[in-house]
């Protein structure tokens, strides 16, 4: 227990967590991102990771990383209006616009820091944010700095949304989803929200780190999936995922992204994104412009492994993407069962309460474009054995 007495309260809240199984045991990877990763000194079958589409150790995404640091260092040295931009940066923007069909995009430190620019800066004090329920914790921290009012609807609920936009909320109306549901895996229903926006008078933003590399042509995302084009205000992205890297972005109209570059306080009091994370970026979207060969093996993938968790007899919930959510329901129930998986080396996390809610605790796969028919039949046998010595097949 702490000396302190004044912060005992740490000590029994993270003996609570522990009870609960909710206490989050972070493991050490010792080795590249991949389809197999070290642990330990242990090779296991990586489920955990968002990293889509192998591009976090593509040979093309390392070697841009390293040769932009022989040309440009590692650091921008400080916030982008003081010490400048770095051309990098710019070309990084601006491909970044063609490829989501857009007039401009600004990159930021990470797809947290995205929301935390963009929200803030369309709307404030006396505005309405109309957020969905199970948007991501980057949305809900972002929409509470603006301090706008936050209304929420229930999950994919356009009906209720519309019944809030019916009553005319004061001030400038943004509606705000995730593209795909991280913990679930399902998609928003963009071309409703946007007619509702459309028809009430509503701006709107879509948060699409989930959507980026795998949904739409050659995974341009949500809007080029729905054919929406010219109708969304506001795109967020990030990096991190399906490109392998790190960052994050805004994508929209020139106005609207000039006018959060202006007024961002992420954007104006941090630096830039680093040089390599830059390049490597810049390479994996070029990668992604070229072909559509590693987005279709990741659905290929994705419906292989869904079909034989499901011929297992257990439940996917309703994902419409390759995140899989093998749901369990007790969240202890779920960390025996990722811990089990583990000890037959597969690398799979439970997933339980604040991230969904109680009662709804699963191992959440992750399955990637680098993964083999091979490696997706060692994971399904793993499944199935573990799943019967805890009778829940």
């Amino acid at each position: 227990m702490s000396s302190n007495k004044h912060l005992d309260f740490i000590e029994n809240d993270l003996n609570e967590l522990k009870e609960k199984g909710l206490y989050k045991n972070i493991k050490t990877i010792e080795s590249p991102q991949g389809a197999w990763v070290n642990i330990k000194g242990k090779k296991v079958l990586n489920f955990c990771s968002n990293n889509y589409l192998g591009m976090a150790n593509h040979p093309r995404v390392t070697d841009a990383a390293k040769n932009a640091i022989k040309d440009y260092g590692v650091g921008p040295g400080a916030v982008r209006t003081i010490a400048g931009d770095m051309d990098i940066h710019q070309k990084l923007e601006k491909k970044l616009a063609e490829f989501k069909g857009v007039e401009a995009a600004l990159s930021v430190q990470s797809g947290f820091k995205a929301n935390l620019s963009a929200i803030p800066s369309l709307v404030g004090k006396g505005d309405t944010i109309i957020s969905d329920a199970l948007n991501h914790a980057s949305i809900i921290d972002g929409s509470r700095l603006s301090r706008a009012e936050i209304k929420v609807y229930s999950h994919n609920d356009v009906n209720e949304l519309e019944e809030i936009l019916k009553q005319n909320p004061p001030g400038k109306k943004l509606i705000i989803t995730d593209g795909v549901f991280s913990m679930d895996g399902d998609i928003a229903p963009l071309p409703e929200i946007v007619e509702l926006a459309e028809k009430y008078g509503a701006m709107t933003l879509v948060d699409d780190a989930h959507g980026e590399g795998v949904l739409g042509d050659s995974g341009k995302g949500i809007v080029d999936h729905f054919g929406l084009h010219g109708r969304v205000d506001v795109e967020v992205g990030t990096f991190s995922k399906a490109l392998g890297v790190m960052g994050g972005c805004i994508a929209g109209s020139k106005q609207i992204v000039e006018y959060i570059k202006q007024k961002a306080r992420p954007f104006t009091f941090s630096s830039a994104l680093t040089v390599p994370d830059t390049a490597a970026t810049l390479e994996a979207i070029n990668i992604l412009s070229e072909s559509d060969e590693l987005v279709l093996k990741l659905w290929d993938n994705a419906e292989y492994f869904k079909q034989g968790v499901r011929d297992l007899g257990l439940d996917t919930g309703g994902s419409e993407t390759p995140i899989t959510p093998v749901m369990i329901g007790d969240a202890k129930d779920a960390t025996t069962f990722s811990e089990r998986l583990f000890k037959e080396d597969v690398f799979a996390q439970a997933i339980g309460f604040p991230l969904v809610p109680q009662g709804q605790a699963r191992i959440r796969a992750m399955i990637s474009a680098a993964h083999s028919k091979e490696d997706l039949d060692f994971a399904l046998d793993k499944f199935a054995k573990v799943g019967k010595e805890m009778n829940l097949i």
